[in-house]
This record gives structure tokens, sequence and C-alpha cells, in this order.
């Protein structure tokens, strides 16, 4: 008998939220999605659709069609024998229809304009972003510029290399003929050193 109590006593659950708990629920797996009353839709695909069909009422395939479908209407309500009528003259039924049809239209045009901006507010912000993004690398390269050229300012150019060597080669063919025969260098010149050549 003791070992039967002691099953009975692990089956069942124990703590505060065990007991509220029903059996067979697993807390590893996702809970199935439950049935709903209402039908539910992906707003994402009614939007789509509704974008397609404002975009197709604002072409001129629509008013042509549209157009075309009234004249049928109206010629055949009135030069079809009395039995096949369906919309005698005031055409009560055809305005109903178009007043329906605009009612429609109307918030799925509105729906479609709202979407548009969305996606306008959303590539507006990026553009902000990437234009910031830009203003802060030309900025960059402006003080990177800027201080090559500062750095330029006291590295030595090719002109002024130029300019020097031959203010040297002048000053070589001034001694050369200054001091007659004697070489240029100055231990060419004399056995010791002058203050000069330093």
């Amino acid at each position: 008998m003791a070992p039967d109590r002691e099953g009975a006593r692990e089956r069942t659950p124990s703590g505060a939220t065990a007991a509220t708990r029903p059996r067979g629920v697993r807390l590893d797996q996702p809970r199935p999605p439950r049935r709903r009353i209402v039908p539910e839709w992906d707003p994402e695909a009614f939007g789509r659709l509704s974008e397609r069909i404002a975009r197709f009422l604002g072409t001129g395939r629509f008013i042509v069609w549209m157009t075309f479908v009234i004249i049928v209407w109206v010629l055949w309500n009135i030069s079809a024998p009395g039995g096949l009528r369906f919309d005698e003259y005031p055409f009560i039924f055809l305005t109903l229809a178009l007043s329906l049809q605009a009612s429609y239209a109307a918030p799925l045009i509105l729906l479609a304009q709202n979407r548009q901006d969305d996606r306008d507010r959303v590539n507006l912000e990026q553009d902000r972003k990437q234009n910031e993004r830009s203003i802060a690398d030309t900025e960059y390269l402006t003080r990177e510029i800027a201080a090559l050229r500062m750095g330029l300012g006291e590295v030595a150019t090719r002109d002024w290399i130029r300019s020097e060597l031959q203010d040297l080669l002048r000053d070589m063919d001034e001694r050369q003929n200054g001091h007659g025969a004697h070489g240029v260098f100055p231990a060419e010149r004399s056995a010791g050193r002058d203050v000069d050549d330093r």
C-alpha cells in the first residue's frame, strides 16, 4: 500500500501554478490558435488588393468600360421589349449600382493613399538619414582636406626644391669664379677649414 501512495503523490501537481494549469498542456510548445467567430484576414493582403483596385479605378480603361456598361444598360432598358427590361426609365437600379460602386471605391482609394503616405514617410525618413550621413561624411572630408593643405604648406614642394637647387648652383658658380682655380669643395680649396665653409 505504501508504494501506491507515493506514486499518487508524484502524479498530483504541486505549486501555485501547477494547480491551475489544465492537464495535457505543454509549456515547451506554443498554443494552437483559437478558433474565432469573426473571420481573420491579412491586413497586408487586403491593403495590396485595395491598391490594385484603386490603381485600376484611376485608369482610362476603367472609364471606358464604365461608360460602355452604362450605355448598354440605358439602351437595353429603353429599346428592349417590356418583359426583358429590368430597370425602367428613371434607372433607379443603375443609380443604386453606381452609388454602391462609389461608396466602396472611396474607402479603397483612401486606404491605398494611406498606405502610399506610410511608404512615402518611411522613404523620406530614410532619405533624411542618408542626407545626414552624407553631410557628416562631407564635413569630415572637408576637415581632412583642410588638414592636408595645412600639412602640405610645411612640406617641400618640387618648385621650392628646384629654386633651392638653383640658388645652390648659383652660389657654387659664384664661389668657383670668385676663388679662381680652387675647387668647389672646401677640402680641395685648402687643407684647413674656413668659417665660411661651414
